[in-house]
């Protein structure tokens, strides 16, 4: 059991499954910072669902990692050219996410 003066894990409680962390940007004072997200919500489709209504401000950076296997990577384009392929299933784009790929686009 955690002690309440611990930080919970973020490790996955089921362990082999890939996680999705993003780097949300506030501007001003708040910058960029990690967003906090449910052990539940931290999966790629959950993650597409939120860009996609508008759960982040402006994502600049999006890293998964999957600790069973031993590993973690920048996914940011990966997520990029997979919302590109769905555009179609959207009636709009919300502003944060045209901004997100003409980001990811420039740092390629």
């Amino acid at each position: 059991m955690r002690r309440p003066d611990q930080s919970p894990s973020i490790v996955p409680r089921e362990a082999n499954q890939d996680t999705y962390l993003v780097l949300d940007d506030f501007g001003g004072r708040l910058g960029h910072v990690w967003r906090e997200t449910n052990e539940e919500d931290a999966d790629r489709e959950t993650l597409i669902r939120d860009l996609m209504t508008e759960q982040y401000s402006l994502p600049a950076r999006i890293v998964a990692f999957n600790t069973a296997e031993g590993w973690s990577r920048d996914v940011t384009m990966d997520i990029a050219d997979e919302l590109r392929r769905r555009l179609a299933e959207y009636d709009e784009v919300p502003a944060s996410v045209q901004a997100f790929l003409k980001s990811a686009s420039g740092a390629s």
